[in-house]
């Protein structure tokens, strides 16, 4: 199926819109940029997502939410809510740019407190207008004499802390134990659902967490912040991953029985609640080495430097997994690439890998990986991301030949790194 992300979008964004919410009333829609926009089906959706339940509204919140259309790629939005809670500024764009968007928003926010509607609508302009820059290219938008200053991410590389907001966000709600009891859950495509008063750590977590099984990407149901008025989505007996304000928590009871057997995580509490035992179902030396790369003062050491020692420590457990799937790749000549399944269950040493891998056969994001590194091979594009060529030097490691060399008469093209939810499912 490939990635869910919009290639080559023409604009940087493609509407903004200020929420209003005040005396208990439904949300209504109190400015939006440009005038000109047409999807109004789209439009109508978004106060839905900018209030999904009474919030606190202590202080500001910045947080997410997805919505795809109707090819299934993904329409990202970015909201702010003011002190109170009683306004939610949003931007919709084809781009993951958590931390720019973000950005962006403080930036309007701070031009609605000047009380200069006329800079704003110039503001707005600028970014609309301006081109999508490349990977690491600096951004200046100037507009009424204020500047606002980004750079444009780079998909090839890994998530860092503390760049990255979902990742750090999820860093400090949960030790290393509990990213791995979610990341094992991942791997089984549970129902998982996330819990947290803080809308901001609720929808970066949940993006980090999916961010974190790359090269694979879920494949089910996946809503970063679940409104209020469709909690029974909870319910729902496929794979899920959907978040849910802490304030929602009191109308889960009426959803115990269907909730017997999904994996709850409580952002606030640093806790995780199962009755699986996936994590014991991988391989002991996965479990090994990951606990292993994930020592707190490793990771720690990481923030000073490169900064992705976490996000490379979940990499290199799904390399030790799935990163012989090459030696299950088959072709004669003149023929397409192919799968060999048994060759893939054997293509680590153990029983124990053989069982897990055995498994993974039948689960839709493996699926969709081996589905899409095959038709890449056969359209004559090689793949070489972080993670194959992780693979390479754990082949290396371990005494295999490079398996490269099955496919010399293919072309070799890079391909970014894409760290995305793949599908959304929303009834």
């Amino acid at each position: 199926m490939g990635s869910r992300i919009r290639e080559n979008p023409k604009r940087l964004f493609e509407f903004f819109l200020e929420v209003t919410k005040s005396d208990g009333k439904a949300p209504v829609i109190s400015r939006r940029f440009p005038a000109s926009y047409t999807d109004e089906g789209v439009v109508t959706e978004i106060p839905k997502f900018a209030f999904p339940c009474e919030t606190d509204g202590v202080q500001v919140d910045h947080f997410s939410f997805v919505i795809p259309d109707l090819s299934g790629m993904f329409r990202f939005g970015f909201c702010r809510h003011a002190t109170g809670h009683e306004s939610c500024l949003c931007i919709v764009s084809w781009l993951p740019w958590f931390e720019a968007f973000y950005k962006v928003l403080d930036h309007v926010s701070e031009m609605t407190a000047m009380g200069d509607p006329k800079g704003l609508h110039q503001f707005l302009q600028e970014v609309y207008d301006h081109d999508v820059p490349a990977p690491k290219v600096p951004v200046s938008i100037v507009a009424s004499q204020q500047m606002l200053n980004f750079t444009a991410p780079d998909p090839s590389e890994l998530p860092k802390i503390p760049g990255n907001i979902n990742l750090t966000e999820y860093y400090n709600a949960l030790d290393s134990a509990n990213m791995m009891l979610v990341f094992a859950s991942m791997l089984q495509e549970r129902r998982i659902y996330m819990i947290s008063k803080r809308l901001n750590r609720l929808t970066s977590c949940i993006h980090a967490a999916e961010a974190l099984l790359f090269p694979l990407n879920w494949q089910h149901t996946f809503i970063p912040v679940l409104p209020g008025h469709v909690i029974e989505c909870l319910g729902l007996m496929t794979p899920y991953i959907i978040g849910v304000h802490g304030n929602l928590i009191s109308r889960l009871h009426e959803l115990q029985e269907d909730l017997e057997d999904a994996v709850f995580v409580d952002l606030d509490t640093n806790t995780v609640t199962s009755e699986h035992n996936d994590l014991n179902k991988l391989p002991w030396n996965v479990v090994s080495a990951l606990k292993k790369d994930l020592k707190a003062e490793k990771l720690k050491d990481s923030m000073q430097k490169t900064g992705d020692a976490l996000s490379m420590a979940f990499l290199k457990a799904l390399v030790r997994l799935i990163g012989g799937y090459k030696d299950a790749l088959k072709q004669q000549p003149g023929e397409p690439v192919t799968f060999d399944e048994k060759c893939f269950i054997h293509s680590r040493p153990s029983h124990s890998y053989h069982v897990y891998l055995e498994g993974m056969l039948s689960l839709q994001l493996f699926q969709e990986f081996i589905q899409g590194r095959i038709e890449s091979l056969n359209a004559g594009i090689r793949i070489n991301d972080i993670f194959e060529q992780q693979a390479e030097l754990y082949a290396e490691r371990h005494g295999k030949k490079k398996t490269r060399g099955n496919f010399k008469d293919l072309k070799v093209k890079p391909n970014p790194l894409i760290l995305l939810p793949p599908v959304l499912l929303f009834p």
